[in-house]
């Protein structure tokens, strides 16, 4: 488990942030050891106020547990991993607070330990808790199988994930096959008479007719690529002069360029505003249904609380209807009776409170593993978006650029004039 904790102060606005239930799917108060008051905000309060006798300004230590993704880990094993840190700290029978998160298919849990020592009315130090935390940490990983991080193994190679968000860009469009360039250019010729209906059939291709550097006729595409229009017909120089005329007439390849990133311009805005349609109608969707899913999983939930509450209630009653009464129950007590019975039913009820433990667990790893689905799904339509915004940008600044002044030929080009 990665295991992250620090000394802190701010006890109400801890315990707003471990019951902040808007961005957890779920909050789980799983434990309150040591408190007189019975919820969080109280129990924060109580430790403030005994704090005041004290010369400590960070009088709570919190920490917080996350397991790998993909494993399921059960609030057992939190429980003893906790139990194993806040004995290797000198935290052990202080007052704490356990707080199970859901958020994103990923279970994890939120532990706060109060600092003070009552009888002694001092704060506990902690010396060298970060290193303590990383050796446990690392102990966890090896007992439970799990692949350790590459920071574990050598710092040299840590993953900079961890620290950074990186966006991963899309690979650039591939150009298009050299056979298909030449068939439009041959398709848009013989339906060509005239210079002006063979400008206007490379136009509607995405091709402007313009002047080569050596008075030749070229045409340029939407990527600022370069193709004479010979090659690209398959005629000669002479051929092609005899049909189209004087390519004085005509713009440069600079303002041939500066023609299409003009008009490029308008199409990229307009493909923003679609795109930016397009993710807010994704964000909604995606939102409501996580809400739904969210709302769902607490139904089914309190749900098995109440079932299990109940079914709690009525094998009480039944270890307890095992002790007689009057005379009889006397009698028990001498012979034994009544105290093997008692241990038999603490045995009966620990079963059942293991029982009962499982099947929240067996919940809660369905829910977990329906939530990453559902979040692996709703991350490939924003990565997909986030892609083609990149894109459109990169776009937007080329044309830009290509507006602005000279722009070098792409040494990618499928043909440049000669």
């Amino acid at each position: 488990m990665i295991l992250k904790g620090s000394q802190r102060s701010g006890g109400l606005k801890l315990a707003a942030h471990l019951m902040n239930d808007r961005d957890n799917d779920h909050v789980d108060v799983h434990e309150l050891r040591g408190f007189t008051a019975d919820d969080l905000y109280g129990a924060f309060q109580e430790t403030d106020a005994i704090s005041k006798g004290t010369r400590c300004q960070q009088y709570l230590f919190s920490l917080s547990l996350s397991p790998p993704e993909t494993e399921q880990v059960r609030v057992a094993d939190f429980v003893k991993a906790i139990e194993r840190i806040e004995e290797r700290l000198g935290l052990s029978d202080q007052a704490r607070a356990i707080v199970f998160h859901e958020k994103e298919g990923r279970r994890h849990a939120h532990v706060v330990w109060s600092r003070i020592d009552v009888i002694e009315m001092i704060a506990i130090n902690l010396p060298f808790f970060k290193t303590k935390l990383n050796e446990v940490s690392k102990d966890l990983f090896l007992e439970h199988g799990w692949r350790l991080p590459e920071g574990y193994r050598d710092k040299r190679n840590r993953d900079p994930r961890n620290f950074t968000l990186a966006e991963w860009q899309q690979a650039k469009r591939q150009g298009k096959d050299a056979r298909e360039i030449k068939r439009t250019f041959q398709e848009a010729w013989s339906v060509s008479d005239t210079k002006k209906a063979f400008a206007n059939a490379l136009e509607e291709t995405g091709y402007v007719l313009a002047r080569g550097d050596r008075r030749g006729f070229v045409a340029v595409d939407v990527h600022g690529e370069v193709y004479a229009v010979p090659k690209w017909t398959g005629l000669k120089t002479k051929e092609v002069g005899e049909k189209l005329g004087d390519p004085k007439v005509l713009p440069s390849v600079e303002q041939a360029k500066n023609q299409i990133a003009h008009t490029m311009q308008n199409a990229a805005s307009r493909w923003e505003k679609e795109l930016e349609a397009r993710q807010h109608a994704v964000k909604v969707h995606q939102e409501q249904k996580l809400k739904k899913l969210v709302e769902k999983q607490r139904r089914e939930r309190e749900l098995l609380i109440a079932k299990l509450e109940e079914r709690r209630s009525v094998e009480s009653k039944q270890r307890q209807a095992r002790f007689r009464s009057g005379l009889q129950g006397l009698w028990d007590r001498v012979r034994g009776e009544h105290r093997q019975i008692r241990r038999q039913n603490e045995e009966l009820a620990w079963q059942a409170h293991l029982r009962d433990q499982k099947l929240k667990d067996d919940l809660v790893f369905r829910d977990l593993e329906v939530r990453r689905s559902l979040k692996c799904f709703q991350s490939i339509e924003r990565s997909n978006l986030k892609d083609q915004s990149a894109e459109l940008v990169q776009d937007r600044e080329r044309f830009t650029n290509e507006r602005s002044g000279p722009t070098k030929l792409s040494h990618n080009a499928p043909s440049f004039e000669r």
